[in-house]
């Protein structure tokens, strides 16, 4: 299993940024996706999740509204659209992969490294 993310950057509050996770080793239309983030000194916490098929997301109430989750598996590639930026959202951005096709409980065995989403004025 590979995953490798792209995407992340600089941005001013209240602008946008697009990451993307590029999937493989595996089959990827069969699995949920997940976005989530760690910020310095902080614990990590689950941004988003979408579910094998896509129809079936979950987001953190501290995105929610802001970002949206997407994918799509012609191109084994997951999508988060960060709307509306804020300070707090810096962090560094890790894509990975569930065991399940639904948004059940999920083990989450298989990580990218990361992009770094800065958000500064």
């Amino acid at each position: 299993v590979q995953l490798a993310e792209s995407g992340g950057g600089l941005a001013q509050p209240g602008g946008s940024l697009r990451l993307s996770c590029a999937a493989s080793g595996f089959t990827f239309g069969s699995y949920t996706m997940g976005w989530a983030r760690e910020a310095p000194g902080k614990r990590i916490e689950w941004v988003s999740i979408i579910d094998s098929g896509g129809r079936d997301t979950f987001y953190s109430n501290a995105v929610k509204g802001r970002f949206t989750i997407s994918r799509d598996n012609a191109k084994n590639t997951v999508y988060l659209q960060m709307n509306s930026l804020k300070l707090e959202d810096s962090a560094m951005y890790y894509c990975a992969k569930g065991n399940r096709k639904d948004l059940g409980y999920n083990e989450w065995d298989d990580w990218g490294q990361g992009t770094q989403v800065t958000v500064s004025s």
